[in-house]
């Protein structure tokens, strides 16, 4: 079921050893705060603080899983070519 007016986020962060955290949630902002207090993924608690660099609209939970799925798999160079494709983050 789409609902374009509550909507889910796939959203990427940078760690603080530089590496990449992909997720998913409906607020980003929330989510960012959990993060950077530890109580957010496991990967992020000791990697903190981490800084948003990506983020993208999705109609269901189920299409910003597969997005979620889909940037993981991706090697450090195709990442880096999406963040910077985004405006706004660098």
């Amino acid at each position: 079921m789409t609902n374009a007016k509550n909507p889910w986020y796939v959203y990427m962060l940078r760690c603080s050893d530089d590496s990449f955290y992909t997720g998913i949630t409906k607020n980003v902002t929330e989510r960012l705060k959990k993060h950077n207090t530890g109580n957010g993924a496991k990967y992020t608690k000791g990697r903190r603080p981490v800084t948003l660099v990506y983020c993208e609209r999705r109609t269901s939970r189920s299409s910003a899983q597969k997005r979620e799925a889909q940037i993981k798999k991706w090697r450090r160079p195709n990442k880096e070519k999406l963040i910077r494709s985004f405006p706004g983050f660098v």
